[in-house]
């Protein structure tokens, strides 16, 4: 059974006790040492070379965000933020994964009382994917170069879906920013985090992106030429009009059992029969299997499914299942993925 060791970076003393606790309770990991500030992370880094390293954002001396630019540039190794649910701390958790970071889990949801096992159980499983996985690249920090204006003529595609989860944000930040301004054919992504994130997320590819990227709301008509990032905490369907249009329709689904809010599965069980051979789907790094039975109806009304190679997954778990049930019609790293769809939709 291989162990990873973890650097835990906070500077509170009673969040560097909890994480350490909570670390000690599965026989995978070992604290090997503790950081009370960024600088302080840097140079451990360096020195103690830890399989893992979780991060606080807001600490004296060095922050989170300039201990992760600092790590990421002399010594890279997997880093997960400790991030709050405040508005700043949703916008610097975006910050962080631009940098490279990997992942981040809530902090509230590590200092509930009573201890909630569940969230304990998740935080330690994303934590040993993250550590048997591999670093996002940080190459889209650029903007893409301007392009060749083109005429574009669409083929055969009415819907682009992109579901991800973890290492979804740098996976998808290699994607859209090269999609020219006059794509014509909607994109729809639909990415695992917690209530409050996907805003600021969509507000920062926004900036990144040549297409408008906005966060999709209800009832609102679904147009070409625009990326929507489906929001967290509610569940994202599609729905037809009479006249012919096609609207999101997002809710708190209540009744729906599900891990994730959104669900991949969920937005596509409703994609699929309305675009039938004209949606592509494109399940992207993530842990788990959702986006899977999604896929099943995506090929039951003959549309089509391409998934992330292992190569290039921060985490090969959504992919690896669609690829497994003999879903996926390709399969290609994260450096080619953005010329396969240009090349099979227009």
């Amino acid at each position: 059974m291989k162990k990873y060791s973890v650097l835990v970076v906070d500077d509170s003393a009673f969040m560097r006790r909890t994480i350490s606790l909570i670390l000690e309770k599965d026989p995978q990991f070992f604290v090997i040492g503790i950081a009370r500030n960024g600088l302080e992370a840097v140079e451990k880094v360096q020195r103690l070379q830890p399989d893992l390293v979780t991060m606080d954002l807001e600490m004296p001396v060095m922050n989170g965000l300039g201990a992760l630019e600092q790590i990421m540039e002399k010594s890279p190794v997997p880093v997960v933020m400790i991030s709050s649910r405040t508005g700043e701390g949703a916008k610097e958790t975006i910050q962080a994964l631009e940098l490279g970071a990997v992942d981040f889990f809530l902090k509230d949801k590590l200092i509930q009382n009573p201890i909630d096992d569940h969230q304990v159980q998740e935080f330690l499983q994303r934590l040993k994917g993250i550590a048997g996985g591999k670093l996002p690249s940080t190459s889209y920090i650029e903007h893409p170069r301007k392009k060749e204006v083109r005429t574009m003529k669409q083929r055969h595609i009415d819907l682009v879906f992109i579901g991800c989860s973890t290492g979804g944000p740098s996976a998808l930040q290699a994607i859209l920013p090269h999609f020219p301004k006059d794509f014509p054919i909607p994109i729809v992504v639909a990415q695992h985090m917690p209530l409050g994130f996907t805003k600021p997320l969509a507000h920062r590819f926004n900036n990144l992106c040549q297409l408008n990227v906005i966060e999709a709301q209800n009832d609102q008509v679904i147009l070409p030429g625009t990326i929507y990032i489906a929001p967290s905490g509610y569940q994202t369907r599609f729905e037809r009009k009479p006249n012919g249009t096609v609207v999101f329709k997002v809710d708190d689904s209540m009744d729906v059992k599900t891990l994730y809010k959104p669900a991949i599965d969920i937005s596509l069980e409703s994609a699929a029969p309305i675009f039938a051979d004209q949606l592509l789907s494109i399940i992207l790094t993530g842990m788990g299997s959702d986006g899977m039975h999604g896929c099943s109806f995506v090929k039951k009304h003959r549309g089509n499914v391409f998934v992330e190679a292992e190569e290039t997954c921060i985490v090969y778990g959504m992919p690896k299942a669609v690829k497994e049930a003999g879903y996926a019609d390709g399969q290609y790293v994260l450096s080619q993925m953005y010329q396969e769809i240009i090349a099979f939709t227009i």
